[in-house]
């Protein structure tokens, strides 16, 4: 870009012309870039191609016949003119001053002469002085016909010609509004400025073998905004001619969306690299910086949009939350089967040696506990996160309390097979069904407070994983999910206790080993649940906690009952009080 007067760029075009440095894309300024004069100079060929904006060129009529018809006689005080004449027509004016050159009579012709003085075909700042003239013409106009619609001047009605300030002409000169000859409009905006109005000149070599500039768009700013800037139909040269394609203003080329400018070190601020958003960023124009999607959006592959994030929990119709549910129906199915078969043989003494009522208690609660580790499949939603945490925590209290008391019965019962004792009247099948009931409504207690204080709701995780939502249960509480666990554990802990005292009974069928076992696998899932739980990522906790409650129960369901199941069925000799009793 040059912006310099058309002396200077001369100079630069013979130094480069001198230098071969070709292939240059030059802006100009309206300084030099309709100039006709640098055809003169030596390396003008480099200027080739140059664009640059310009006034408007113009055309005044009558300017031309004006100018011809002057004569040094109608400025007789003017140093211009008259030194104009002389170098036009190689004459002297005063004979004094210069006795070499011929006379000059003053009444030479200007109709034949060719000079700068009278062409008028590149009128493009003359133009502008030509409107100004006119517009303060018509202001004083205004001024003088006393035009005060819009304007006063304090008291007085007119103004009087031979006193008019300055700035009662400026006053006027911001309301002008009129058109010149040739049909271009006049006015002054709120600024004081008149609308921009502009060529945009090419300069080529013409037939003649000299270079002009010629006009290849317009912009006009007084138009609608889509019509401003429009382009004629004439080919433009770029680059001194020497190329055909468009030049870029660049040394990289336009980032692309989902890109960004990285600046390469030690060049200029156009030279830069385009490097790919981070994830969870985009850009969608070319800039320097990415923009972060939302909290709930991420970037797409492209990285030129924000899409909502996926939002992830245990579904039923993904291949994990599909196999907890088939083990989870597997433990139903199996259930109902054992319960089956102890209702068909509920007579035996196998089915009746432990208070079958406890037996068919707590295979009931067995299936409530396989059945409730589907509450945590599923999209979480306000009532499923209540339901299942206490759906959880009540069966399985029911679960180990029927244990509990199957426990504390073996236990009586051999006490009560000592001499003087009657131990059994204190816990016969009312107090067992009191115990169940009473250790149950502790849990429910509980879990009414938690439910009444701070109960579980569903909580969208957006700080685990970066490109998508977790949707899990909080907990509400702490204190609430703890005080339920814990009271299942103390249950656990005090039934494996009991049991494990009871283990050396001496009947040949002592159901307190079979008890000991299943609450040491019970423990020992619910000790290995904890860091499970706590170190397990996004739905994996809900697997983790669905495995736990399907493994203790699956354990509970093994030991207990597999051991009288095959007695009943494969070992009916075994199946005698005789036997039972040793």
């Amino acid at each position: 870009m040059a912006f310099m007067s058309h002396r200077e760029i001369k100079l630069l075009a013979t130094e480069l012309y001198t230098h071969s440095i070709t292939g240059l894309q030059w802006i100009g300024s309206d300084a030099w870039i309709t100039d006709h004069s640098l055809t003169d100079s030596e390396g003008h060929k480099i200027l080739v191609g140059s664009l640059g904006f310009t006034s408007p060129k113009a055309k005044i009529s009558g300017l031309e016949e004006y100018l011809k018809q002057l004569y040094p006689s109608q400025f007789p005080d003017s140093q211009f003119v008259r030194e104009f004449w002389e170098e036009v027509f190689n004459c002297s004016l005063n004979r004094t001053v210069n006795t070499q050159k011929q006379p000059c009579s003053g009444h030479e012709s200007l109709q034949n002469i060719e000079s700068q003085f009278t062409d008028v075909s590149e009128l493009r700042f003359t133009d502008n002085v030509y409107k100004s003239v006119y517009a303060v013409a018509h202001a004083l106009d205004m001024l003088i016909r006393c035009d005060n619609d819009q304007l006063s001047f304090s008291n007085e009605s007119c103004i009087d010609p031979k006193h008019i300030k300055p700035w009662q002409v400026l006053q006027y000169l911001n309301t002008v509004n009129f058109t010149t000859k040739k049909g271009e409009r006049v006015y002054f905006n709120k600024n004081g400025d008149t609308p921009a109005r502009y060529e945009l000149v090419n300069l080529q070599f013409t037939i003649r073998g000299t270079m002009e500039g010629r006009t290849i768009g317009i912009f006009d700013a007084s138009l609608p905004e889509r019509n401003q800037f429009v382009m004629n139909n004439i080919p433009v040269v770029w680059g001194n001619g020497l190329t055909e394609e468009v030049p870029v203003s660049v040394c990289s080329e336009m980032c692309l969306p989902g890109t960004h400018k990285v600046l390469q070190k030690g060049k200029p601020v156009c030279c830069y690299d385009c490097i790919p958003c981070p994830e969870g960023e985009i850009s969608n124009v070319t800039s320097i910086h990415c923009a972060k999607c939302p909290p709930e959006y991420w970037s797409n592959k492209q990285r030129d949009a924000c899409i909502p994030k996926e939002v992830e929990f245990l579904a039923y119709d993904e291949i994990l939350g599909l196999v907890l549910v088939l083990f989870s129906l597997l433990g139903v199915f199996l259930t109902m089967v054992t319960t089956l078969v102890f209702y068909c043989h509920r007579e035996t003494p196998v089915v009746r040696a432990n208070n079958s009522e406890l037996s068919f208690l707590l295979l009931f609660s067995l299936t409530l506990c396989f059945l409730c580790s589907l509450t945590f499949i599923g999209r979480p939603t306000k009532l499923s996160c209540m339901l299942r945490h206490t759906a959880f925590g009540i069966t399985f209290v029911l679960c180990i309390s029927c244990v509990l008391g199957k426990t504390i019965v073996v236990l009586m019962a051999f006490r009560a097979t000592l001499p003087g004792t009657n131990v059994m009247k204190w816990f016969g099948p009312l107090q067992q069904r009191l115990t169940v009931l009473v250790f149950t409504f502790i849990q429910v207690l509980i879990c009414i407070l938690w439910l009444t204080i701070n109960p579980p709701f569903p909580f969208r995780n957006l700080l685990l994983y970066k490109d998508r939502i977790i949707l899990e249960c909080d907990t509400g509480t702490a204190v609430g999910f703890c005080a339920v666990l814990g009271y299942i554990g103390f249950l656990a802990i005090s039934c494996f206790a009991i049991a494990f005292l009871a283990r050396k009974l001496p009947d040949n069928f002592n159901e307190a080993k079979f008890i000991t076992f299943s609450m040491l696998i019970f423990c020992a899932v619910w000790i290995t649940f904890i860091p499970a739980y706590i170190s397990s990522p996004g739905k994996f906790i809900v697997a983790v906690e669905i495995f736990a409650i399907l493994a203790s129960s699956f354990g509970l369901l093994f030991c207990i009952f597999i051991p009288k199941c095959y007695i009943i069925l494969f070992r009916p000799e075994q199946n005698t009080k005789k036997h039972i009793m040793g």
